[in-house]
C-alpha cells in the first residue's frame, strides 16, 4: 500500500469506511469567515492601524483620486464608472490578499477611531475647547469653530456611533457574508463616499452612485449596530428601539440616523440639531429625548462602543467555535 494510501487509510474511523473530519473550518465556510473577522478584530484591538504611508486604505485613496481626475463630470454616468472602478478595485485586491483575517484588520478602525474620540472629549472636558475643536476634523466633515464644549460632545458622540458601523462592524459583516473580497469591497465603497459622497455643487451628480452604494452596504450593518447597543445597554434596551424608531427616518442618511439614535437612546441624550459644513448650514433633527450632551459623556459614548465591539468579537468568536465542534464531528 502506498504511503499516500496508509495516510488516507489511517483517517477512517475504526470499523468505517467514512473519513472523519479533522481540524477547525476553512476559511470558506461561514463559521471559518467569522473566526477570521474575529481574529481580525482582534488584531485591530492589540495593534491598531497600518502606518499611514503603509495603509491600503491610503493606497487606494490615492489612486481613487488619480481616477477623479481623469473621469470627473458633473453628470451621474461619469460617478457612476468612478465608482463602478473602485469596486473591481476592492475586489481584486481582496481576491489578491485571500486572508480573511488580514483583510478585516486593515478595514476595521476602531481601536483609532476610540483613541480621538476620547482624546478629544478629554480636551473638552478640561476646558481647553481650541484642542478639542482641533481633534474634530479627524472624526467628522463639519465646521468646528463655532462649537462650544456640548456642541463639541455631540460632534464626537455622532462620529462615535456613524463611525463604529463603517469601521467596526460594517467590515466585519461583509467579511463574514464574502470574505476577503467583501471586507476590502466594503472599505472601497466607504472611502469612495467620503471622497466624493457629498451633497455639494461638485458631488452633487458625480458622487451620487458612490454615496448610494454607501447607504446599500451600510443597511444592515447600522442595524446590527442598534441591536448590539440594545444587547449592551439592557435597562434602557427599550429606548433604544424606540428612539430609533420614532427619530431615525428624519435624519438624512438612512443608516447615519439608526446608529446616532442608537447612541442617543442608550445616553439618555439628545442629539442632532443645526450645525454647518464649510459655509453651509445644517438644520439636522433632533434625535433622542433628554438634556444635550456635555463632554463627560463623551467617554460614556467610547465605553459604549468599546462594550458593543467586544460583544461582536464574542459572537463570531462563538459562531467560530460551533462550526468547528460540528466539523470535528
Amino acid at each position: 500500500m502506498s504511503p499516500r494510501a496508509h495516510r488516507a487509510r489511517a483517517r477512517l474511523a475504526p470499523g468505517t469506511r467514512q473519513p472523519v473530519r479533522l481540524g477547525y473550518p476553512r476559511m470558506t465556510t461561514l463559521a471559518g469567515r467569522c473566526g477570521a473577522a474575529a481574529c481580525g478584530l482582534l488584531l485591530d484591538r492589540l495593534a491598531g492601524e497600518p502606518p499611514a504611508d503603509a495603509h491600503p486604505v491610503a493606497w487606494f485613496g490615492r489612486i481613487m483620486e488619480r481616477l477623479e481626475e481623469r473621469l470627473w463630470a458633473d453628470r451621474k454616468g461619469q460617478g457612476i464608472v468612478y465608482a463602478a472602478c473602485g469596486l473591481v478595485l476592492g475586489l481584486l485586491a481582496g481576491r489578491l490578499m485571500r486572508s480573511v483575517t488580514t483583510a478585516t484588520a486593515v478595514t476595521v478602525a476602531g481601536r483609532e477611531l476610540r483613541r480621538v474620540a476620547r482624546r478629544a472629549g478629554e480636551a473638552a472636558a478640561a476646558g481647553d475647547l481650541p484642542r478639542a475643536r482641533e481633534e474634530l476634523p479627524a472624526l467628522v466633515g463639519r465646521d468646528p469653530s463655532g462649537l462650544d464644549a456640548s456642541g463639541v460632545a455631540a460632534a464626537v458622540i455622532e462620529s462615535v456611533a456613524e463611525n463604529s458601523v463603517d469601521a467596526v462592524v460594517a467590515p466585519a459583516f461583509w467579511a463574514v457574508v464574502a470574505g476577503a473580497p467583501g471586507a476590502l469591497a466594503y472599505r472601497a465603497i466607504n472611502t469612495m463616499d467620503a471622497m466624493v459622497g457629498h451633497r455639494n455643487e461638485r458631488y452633487g451628480r458625480f458622487g451620487w452612485a458612490a454615496a448610494r452604494l454607501d447607504d446599500v452596504v451600510n443597511y444592515l450593518p447600522a442595524r446590527i449596530f442598534a441591536a448590539l447597543v440594545a444587547a449592551v445597554a439592557p435597562k434602557r434596551a427599550g429606548t433604544v428601539l424606540e428612539t430609533v424608531r420614532r427619530d431615525a427616518s428624519a435624519h438624512p442618511s438612512p443608516n447615519a440616523g439608526v446608529a446616532e439614535s442608537a447612541m442617543a437612546g442608550a445616553l439618555g441624550r439628545q442629539l442632532g440639531g443645526p450645525l454647518r459644513y464649510g459655509p453651509r448650514p445644517e438644520n439636522r433633527p433632533l434625535l433622542g429625548i433628554g438634556p444635550r450632551p456635555t463632554p463627560v459623556d463623551v467617554a460614556r459614548a467610547v465605553e459604549l462602543a468599546d462594550r458593543v465591539e467586544r460583544i461582536l468579537l464574542a459572537v463570531l468568536g462563538l459562531a467560530w467555535l460551533l462550526g468547528a465542534r460540528r466539523g470535528s464531528r
